[in-house]
């Protein structure tokens, strides 16, 4: 639970951090306001799958001990973790040089579609632990109950 409180406090400093840089680094640079920029989804990116997932994640261990399968548990964190840092750094990087007026490269796109892949991936593994607690739990539950 401790990785999970840890990583989500961390993607909420970031996150926050990065909304600052793009307000800054925009008006440092003369970008001109209402003009599109990757920059700006860093933020809401960083904030929602790094902050509020992890807090989701961190309220379903609670109640469903995910982390009880631990492999599954350890895949689903690095999994979705690098896919988040990697999909939110192309963000930035992609979203600088347009600020910068310069030309982005196709390789960006390509590691950033890599990111969205980790993310998918971790999410499936998150849901195959979350259903194998889910079962756990209820299997419990039910026998509990015959006890009674």
């Amino acid at each position: 639970m401790k990785k999970l409180l840890n990583a989500a406090f961390i993607y909420m400093l970031i996150g926050v951090a990065s909304g600052l840089f793009y307000r800054e680094f925009t008006k440092l640079n003369d970008f001109p306001e209402g003009q599109f920029t990757q920059l700006g989804l860093a933020h809401t990116h960083l904030l929602t799958l790094g902050f509020i997932v992890l807090l989701i994640a961190l309220a379903l261990e609670k109640t469903f001990a995910l982390s009880a399968t631990p492999k599954l548990f350890a895949w689903f964190f690095w999994l979705y973790n690098a896919g988040v840092v990697l999909t939110s750094a192309m963000l930035v990087w992609h979203g600088s040089l347009t600020v910068l007026g310069e030309e982005s490269s196709k390789m960006i796109s390509g590691i950033a579609g890599l990111g969205h892949m980790l993310l998918t991936a971790g999410m499936i593994v998150f849901f195959v632990a979350l259903r194998k607690a889910v079962a756990r739990s209820h299997a419990g539950a039910g026998a509990a109950g015959v006890a009674a």
